[in-house]
């Protein structure tokens, strides 16, 4: 079989040692070390030729990173308008990044009629990558950190104050809402009347049946619309790797991160109909996902401490598998 592999992988602040980030933070070089070395052994165990990152502060220490391991020396790199003062994504590629754009604003179309949008810009700027994955073969890579379910507290505002947390709460949901609603508009234009492949990955934080996971993957036709309205739809939806995995019936354990005793899955792969094999035109399909989160601690069942070296999520990497150019396409019926 001709197979690559796609990663998602939230770094939890990757930061070059001796330089401050949220404030007075800062990694000692030793910490640095372990650091590199712990989340290289995750990419050489993960084994993917094309990995999208979250949380990168500084572009040299993801560079740091990729020399730690054992194949990744030489892959392609572009970080998102980085500033090296707040988190951003990455794509790292075995493969050669043709053309990639950063958007940070929200589309000038988005209007959500009934409702005042607040914020016009995304917490993390989206990445958007085409990348040549073999000679007849070109993905559009899409990497994505939506707004966390940290609530947002204003001054007067208390944690400990149940009011005030679920209006903390309330106002993260909203800006994570609004961030959704505008990357669905900007893929369209990527996913709309094109037959070029589209992989999404990152860190949504939510599960994927959250409504605002269904946001940014697009809702499927029901059962009884007509074929060429389905067609439509087909064309501008999104699948979940994982979906696609519970359909051929043997998975992992499928979570990414666990707070309070909750195990949730917020880190997920979404392909386009061209990489779903039920499609009769695919030209390619995933096959296979698999599901690191084997570090990740339960601090409602242990005093064991997460160290900051280590990232407080799973990884996810889907193997895909290429269908050969010569093979004949078949329309859709």
């Amino acid at each position: 079989m001709d197979t690559f592999k796609v990663g998602t992988f939230n770094l939890f602040n990757l930061v070059s040692p001796k330089k401050k980030y949220y404030g007075s933070r800062v990694y000692s070089p030793e910490n640095y070390q372990k650091k590199l070395r712990w989340t290289a052994n995750q990419l050489n165990h993960m084994k993917a030729e094309l990995v999208g990152f979250q949380e990168v502060f500084h572009p040299e220490a993801l560079e740091d990173l990729l020399e730690e391991t054992e194949k990744m020396k030489n892959y392609h790199t572009v970080v998102a308008a980085a500033d090296g003062k707040l988190p951003r994504v990455a794509l790292a590629s075995k493969f050669p990044i043709l053309s990639h754009t950063v958007v940070e604003d929200f589309p000038q179309t988005l209007d959500i009629e009934g409702a005042e949008i607040p914020i016009a810009k995304f917490s993390r700027p989206v990445l958007f990558a085409d990348v040549q994955v073999r000679k007849h073969l070109t993905i559009t890579c899409v990497v994505v950190h939506l707004k966390s379910k940290r609530p947002l507290f204003n001054e007067t505002e208390s944690r400990e104050n149940p009011v005030d947390l679920a209006r903390g709460q309330a106002r993260a949901l909203v800006k994570r809402a609004v961030e959704a609603a505008a990357l669905r508009e900007l893929l369209m234009e990527k996913l709309q009347n094109r037959a070029c492949p589209l992989i999404l990955m990152g860190d949504v934080n939510d599960s994927g049946l959250a409504v605002t996971s269904r946001m940014v993957s697009g809702e499927p036709p029901h059962r009884r619309f007509p074929t060429d309205v389905k067609r439509k739809i087909w064309d501008v939806l999104l699948y979940q790797a994982r979906d696609i995995q519970a359909r051929q019936s043997y998975h992992d354990m499928y979570y990414t991160h666990i707070h309070n005793g909750h195990h949730e899955a917020l880190d997920h792969i979404m392909v386009s109909e061209e990489l779903v094999r039920e499609n009769p035109r695919h030209v390619g399909k995933v096959i296979y996902v698999a599901n690191y989160n084997d570090h990740l601690i339960d601090n409602t069942l242990t005093n064991e401490k997460m160290r900051i070296w280590r990232s407080d999520h799973g990884q996810v990497v889907a193997t895909i598998e290429v269908k050969p150019k010569e093979e004949k396409k078949e329309s859709r019926d």
